[in-house]
């Protein structure tokens, strides 16, 4: 798929249509850089800002910071960075970067207003899925990431990182690459360095048959979703907000659990 396909594609999905404006996350490396030059060639670089958030974690965060900047030059674009203030003492710091940019992307994307854009790929999406399936006994945790979310949208869930990388080699764009994505302390980075060779090697069709159970469990959760509304809220006049033990103890334990639940975040 050459330059033109790939853009093509992001635009017949629709995640970057007007009439908001486009807030790209931009980490500088190959997936973030490729979702804002296709973003840029969209819909222009007026109605595109992109946002780097320096955390200050590694030795080359200001080298980042610097080849973002000069790369927005390139293209014309309004930069926005961030630099959030590391917490003291221990704590998730993978978890406190992913907050900060989300939220720091929200101001923003909340005062233009904005759709905010990713650059998740195909490749992030199982990785996802492999993590939440080890870490988290849940049906959502099959579900991956949607392609969008309120605000946030991933337009390049459908593309692998082999083609952001052919994207960007052909449009010339320079990319970083973040060191810290090949440090076996992080789980993400077993599962990429690790368990997806190994899964491949099992089939080869492992990763695309992962991201295709996880599309037909999103359909299927809609329906499951509708079904604990109805037992939930009712519908039209009758809408009531609450279930009755009688009638939960009446359910499929499947559905009373998936009521139970619902309940529960309600109340949460």
């Amino acid at each position: 798929m050459d330059a033109d396909e790939l853009l093509e594609r992001v635009v017949s999905g629709g995640l970057v249509a007007p009439p908001d404006a486009v807030v790209a996350m931009l980490s500088g490396g190959r997936d973030s850089v490729c979702m804002l030059d296709l973003a840029v060639r969209a819909r222009g670089p007026e109605a595109v800002v992109a946002l780097h958030v320096n955390y200050g974690l590694r030795d080359d965060s200001d080298e980042d910071e610097r080849h973002c900047a000069g790369l927005c030059e390139s293209l014309g674009l309004r930069l926005e960075v961030e630099r959030p203030q590391r917490p003291e003492g221990p704590g998730n710091l993978q978890a406190w970067a992913r907050d900060s940019r989300y939220a720091a992307a929200a101001r923003l994307a909340t005062s233009l207003p904005a759709t905010i854009v990713t650059g998740h790929t195909a490749d992030d999406q199982v990785e996802t899925i492999l993590y939440r399936l080890a870490s988290s006994p849940s049906r959502r945790a099959l579900l991956g990431m949607r392609p969008r979310d309120g605000r946030l949208a991933r337009p390049l869930l459908g593309m692998t990182r082999e083609e952001t990388t052919a994207y960007c080699e052909e449009r010339g764009l320079p990319w970083r690459d973040d060191r810290s994505n090949a440090e076996p302390v992080y789980a993400r980075n077993r599962i990429r360095s690790g368990l997806l060779p190994e899964l491949a090697r099992v089939h080869p069709a492992a990763a695309a048959n992962v991201l295709r159970t996880a599309e037909l469990l999103r359909d299927e959760a809609e329906v499951l979703d509708a079904l604990v509304a109805v037992e939930i809220d009712g519908s039209g006049e009758n809408a009531r907000g609450t279930i009755s033990l009688q009638r939960l103890d009446e359910l499929h334990p499947a559905l009373r659990r998936l009521v139970v639940q619902r309940l529960a975040d309600a109340a949460a």
